[in-house]
């Protein structure tokens, strides 16, 4: 006999409650997709706890903290990374230059500007956050420069074994993705074997995402987030992107 599906219900949680009192993922609602709590706050050892249990907090100003875990979850496996002719092209000019780390609060500026128009979840209690986990060395920031003009780029939290990628931006052709290029050469040469992006888009698509079930992403977090990973800056100065355009070695299968 099968036990009965989780109840769907959203808890509220108050500031003062322990950092991991989040209810089970697999109780979020459906519609909207994903919801789970609402409140709390975002201190580094909630927004940790959440990452580790696959949630992530989204809400726009004059809303209160709404935390997501929805289902099925966008992710990027490193060694499915898709690079197409004309991205291949774009790294090979060296037209860009990339960093890792170098200006982490440009980034989440440039990410909150793309977006105000529509309204933007970087609000600044979250810009407030996320630095302060920069500050920390879990949260990374990778740079897509046109000389010295900040064209595009990303950042996320990094735990364990995986990459939670948070949001990105462009101003120049391909510059995001170049981004992207680069965090996957940086996962791979740190022995990470995941990518969480949320949830798909066509230009995360384009570059490999895939849809996992939600049930398969937990099981792989609850491998992949203990394993270990190291904090601290991830700090690398601009480079040419020429060398990013070649086929990755081949990443092991993924594990959990």
């Amino acid at each position: 006999m099968t036990s009965p599906p989780p109840a769907l219900t959203v808890r509220f949680l108050e500031p003062g409650d322990p950092p991991d009192s989040f209810p089970d993922p697999a109780g979020a609602t459906t519609e909207p997709d994903g919801l789970l709590a609402v409140g709390g706050d975002l201190t580094p050892a909630r927004l940790l706890a959440a990452y580790g249990r696959g949630i992530f907090p989204w809400y726009e100003a004059g809303q209160p903290i709404l935390w997501w875990s929805p289902n099925p979850r966008a992710v990027l496996l490193p060694r499915e990374l898709h690079i197409s002719r004309t991205l291949k092209r774009t790294l090979r000019s060296d037209c860009y230059g990339v960093s890792i780390d170098r200006d982490f609060e440009a980034v989440i500026d440039a990410c909150a500007g793309a977006r105000a128009v529509t309204g933007t979840w970087i609000t600044p209690e979250m810009r407030s956050a996320y630095v302060r986990l920069h500050e920390l060395g879990y949260a990374h920031s990778v740079e897509t420069w046109r000389g010295p003009e900040l064209v595009g780029g990303l950042y996320g939290i990094a735990l364990g074994d995986v990459f939670f990628g948070e949001s990105m931006f462009s101003r120049a052709p391909d510059a995001s993705k170049v981004a992207l290029v680069r965090l996957v050469r940086q996962v791979e040469n740190r022995g990470m074997q995941l990518i969480d992006c949320q949830v798909a888009t066509g230009h995360l698509t384009s570059l490999g995402s895939r849809l996992m079930p939600r049930p398969e992403f937990l099981r792989h977090l609850q491998v992949m987030v203990p394993a270990g990973g190291q904090t601290g800056a991830w700090l690398e100065t601009t480079g040419p992107t020429s060398t990013l355009a070649a086929s990755s070695s081949g990443a092991a299968p993924l594990r959990g």
